[in-house]
C-alpha cells in the first residue's frame, strides 16, 4: 500500500539515515531493494550489452560481405585476437552464437521484464514497493554471475561457445571442457542458468505485487495493459524457465561428468570418465524449446503492452476493446506453450504430430490479428501526436504485422522444409524480436524517460533517431526474405563456395552497409540519452497529460513511490471523457460532485 504525506517524509528519513550508516553509494546506487534503482540497473546494464550485441552482428555481417577479408571490424580484434586476423569457420560461428546469446539473454528480455517491469508494476498499480524487496535486489545480482561467465568465455581456450545460441547436442556436449579444452561452452551453460534463475525470482516478485499489492480501486479490469502483460509474462516465466534450468543442468553434467541425458549411444565425451550414451539429442530439443518458444513471447508481450499505453495516450482515445486486449495477450500465452514442435518440423517428427503443431501456431494469428485490429481502432479518429515515443510505437505496429506475416509461412510444415536453415527465418525472428521489441524499448525509453530521470529527452534528435533506425532496419532484414526465398543458408561463413550463390554477394553488402549505418545510428540515441540525464528539460508529473497511477507521483519518485494515498476511481485510458474539461482524466482524480459513476467506455471499445 502507498503512504501518507506524513509518512512519505518520515519513510524518506529513515531511508537517508539508514544509507548514510551502510555507505551513501553503495547502499542506494549498488545494491539498492528499491524497485526504481533496480529497474536503472538493469536499463543500464542491458544497453551496455546492447553495443556488444551489434558489435558482434556487425562482425557477421562483415563476413558475408567480405567473406575472408583480413580486414577484420574491431569486435573481432577484441575478442578474438588469438585467431591471427583472420575470421575462421569455427571463430564466424562463435559471433552468431554469442550475438543470439546477449541480444536475447541480455537485452531483450532483461530491459523488458527486469527494467521496465521493475520500474513500472509498483508505480502502475500504486504500490510503494515490490512485495518482496531483498528478492528483487538479488533478481538483479544473479545476472552478474551470468554476465561474468559470458565475458570470461569470450578470452578462455578455445574461445567462446560456436554451437549455436540454441546449443544443440551432440556437438554441445561433445566439446571438450576439460581444463586445456574448451570451456566457452560450459561457461554459455552457466551464463544461461543464471539468468534463468534470476528471471524466476523476478517473477515470482512481480505475480505477487500485481496480485497483493494493488492500490484500493485498482481492481484487475482498471489495470494498465503494460501490467497485463508483465502479469502474463511473469506467469510464462515461472512455468516455462524452470525445464530450460534443469536441461541447463543436465547437458552441464554431460559435459563435466560424463552422464548420457542427451548423448546418444556410441558418444563419448572428450572429457568423460567413462563411456556415455543412450541418451536423445532430440531431448534437448523439446526441452530448450517448450521454453524457447514462450520466451517469444516474454520478449514481446511486455512491448506489445507498453506500446498499447503510448498509443493510446497520444492518439488522445481510449484504447479500442480493453478486454479483448488482455484476453489476446492471455491467448498467445497459453497458445505458446503447445507449438514448441514448429522448430522440429524437419527432425523428423511423425506427420500427424507435425500437423497438430501447425494448426496451434497458425491459430497464434487470430489473439495477434486481435491486437492489431485494436491498435488500428484506436489510431482511427485519433487526435494522434507524433511525439518519438509514438512514431516508435507504430512503428512496431508496422514491424510486427511483416514478422507476423512471415510466421504464418513458416506455421506450414511443407514450407518450412524447405525454408528451416535458410534467412527468411533470420528475417522473420529479426522482424519480429528486433524491428518489433527494439522499437517498443525505444518509444517505451522516450515516454517512461521523464519519469525515470525527471527530465526529458530532446524530441528533435529523437526523430532523427527513429528515422534513420527505420530505415536501415528495413534495409537489413527485409531483403533478407528475397535471400531465404532462394534458399541462401544461414550459420554458414562462406555460402559463395556454392556457385548458385555468387550472384547474392552484393545484396549482402547492401545489407552489411545498412547494418553499419543503423549501429552507428545509436550513437544518436546514447549521446541523447546521457544528455539529457543531466541537462534535459525538466518535467512535471504529466509532461504527457496522462491518465495512469505513475503520472500522479514526482518525476522521479522519491522512497515510497507517492506522497499521497491513490485511489482508483476509473480505468486508465479515459481520454476525451464527457466528464472533465480536459482530454484526459488520470485513475486517481475524485469524479466531479453529482456526477454518475464513470462508464469506463475503453472496455466495450
Amino acid at each position: 500500500m502507498s503512504i501518507t504525506a506524513e509518512g512519505f517524509h518520515a519513510q524518506e528519513a529513515v531511508h537517508a539515515h539508514g544509507h548514510a550508516g551502510l555507505g551513501k553509494f553503495i547502499g542506494t546506487y549498488v545494491f539498492s531493494r528499491d524497485h526504481k534503482i533496480i529497474g536503472i540497473q538493469f536499463l543500464f546494464s542491458t544497453l551496455l550489452w546492447f553495443l556488444i550485441g551489434g558489435l558482434l552482428a556487425l562482425g557477421v555481417r562483415w563476413q558475408l560481405a567480405w567473406p575472408w577479408s583480413n580486414d577484420m571490424p574491431l569486435v573481432s580484434k577484441m575478442f578474438f585476437a588469438h585467431t591471427g586476423g583472420q575470421i575462421s569457420p569455427e571463430f564466424y560461428t562463435m559471433m552468431f552464437t554469442m550475438h543470439a546469446t546477449v541480444m536475447i539473454f541480455f537485452v531483450i528480455i532483461p530491459i523488458l521484464a527486469g527494467a521496465f517491469g521493475n520500474y513500472l508494476i509498483p508505480l502502475m498499480i500504486g504500490a510503494d514497493d515490490m512485495a518482496f524487496p531483498t528478492l528483487n535486489m538479488l533478481s538483479y545480482w544473479f545476472m552478474w554471475p551470468s554476465f561474468l561467465c559470458i565475458i570470461a568465455s569470450f578470452f578462455v581456450h578455445g574461445g567462446a561457445a560456436a554451437a549455436g545460441w540454441t546449443s544443440y547436442p551432440t556437438l554441445a556436449a561433445l566439446q571438450e571442457a576439460s581444463p586445456g579444452g574448451h570451456m566457452g561452452q560450459t561457461l554459455w551453460l552457466l551464463g544461461v542458468t543464471f539468468a534463468g534463475v534470476a528471471s524466476m525470482l523476478g517473477s515470482v516478485n512481480y505475480m505477487t505485487t500485481i496480485i497483493q499489492m494493488r492500490a484500493p480501486g485498482m481492481t484487475m479490469f482498471r489495470l494498465p495493459l503494460t501490467i497485463w502483460a508483465m502479469f502474463i509474462t511473469a506467469v510464462l516465466q515461472a512455468f516455462a524457465l524452470p525445464v530450460l534450468t534443469a536441461a541447463g543442468f543436465m547437458q552441464l553434467l554431460d559435459r563435466s561428468v560424463g552422464t548420457g541425458f542427451f548423448l546418444p549411444d556410441g558418444a563419448t565425451a572428450n572429457n568423460a570418465p567413462y563411456a556415455t550414451g543412450g541418451g536423445q539429442p532430440l531431448l534437448w530439443q523439446h526441452l530448450f524449446w517448450f521454453y524457447s518458444h514462450p520466451a517469444v513471447y516474454i520478449m514481446i508481450l511486455p512491448a506489445m503492452g507498453m506500446v498499447s499505453d503510448i498509443i493510446a495516450c497520444f492518439a488522445r482515445k481510449p484504447i479500442f476493446g480493453y478486454k479483448p486486449m488482455v484476453y489476446s495477450i492471455a491467448g498467445i500465452a497459453g497458445l505458446g506453450f503447445v507449438v514448441w514442435g514448429h522448430h522440429m518440423f524437419i527432425s523428423g517428427m511423425n506427420p500427424y504430430l507435425g500437423m497438430t503443431f501447425m494448426v496451434a501456431t497458425i491459430m497464434i494469428a487470430l489473439p495477434s490479428a486481435i491486437k492489431v485490429f485494436n491498435w488500428l481502432g484506436t489510431l482511427w479518429g485519433g487526435k494522434i501526436q507524433f511525439t518519438t515515443a509514438m512514431l516508435f510505437a507504430v512503428s512496431f505496429v508496422s514491424m510486427f504485422i511483416i514478422g507476423g506475416l512471415s510466421g504464418i509461412f513458416m506455421a506450414a510444415t511443407p514450407i518450412d522444409i524447405f525454408i528451416h536453415d535458410t534467412y527468411f527465418i533470420v528475417a522473420h525472428f529479426h522482424y519480429v524480436l528486433f524491428a518489433g521489441t527494439a522499437m517498443g524499448v525505444f518509444g517505451s525509453i522516450y515516454f517512461w524517460f521523464p519519469k525515470m530521470f525527471g527530465r526529458t529527452m530532446n524530441e528533435f534528435w529523437g526523430k532523427v533517431h527513429f528515422l534513420l533506425t527505420f530505415m536501415f532496419l528495413n534495409g537489413v532484414f527485409f531483403p533478407m526474405h528475397i535471400l531465404g526465398v532462394v534458399g541462401f543458408p544461414r550459420r554458414l561463413a562462406d555460402p559463395y563456395q556454392y556457385e548458385t550463390f555468387h550472384h547474392l554477394l552484393g545484396m549482402n553488402r547492401f545489407i552489411t552497409y545498412c547494418a553499419i549505418g543503423m549501429v552507428c545510428s545509436q550513437s544518436i540515441f546514447a549521446i541523447n540519452f546521457i544528455y539529457s540525464i543531466f541537462f534535459g528539460p525538466v518535467a512535471g508529473r504529466n509532461p504527457w497529460h496522462a491518465n495512469s497511477l505513475e503520472w500522479c507521483c514526482p518525476s522521479p519518485p522519491g522512497h515510497g513511490n507517492f506522497d499521497f494515498q491513490p485511489i482508483v476511481y476509473r480505468g486508465p485510458y479515459e481520454y476525451g471523457s464527457p466528464e472533465v474539461q480536459t482530454d484526459y482524466y488520470p485513475q486517481h482524480q475524485p469524479p466531479p460532485e453529482g456526477a454518475a459513476p464513470a462508464t469506463e467506455r475503453y472496455m466495450d471499445g
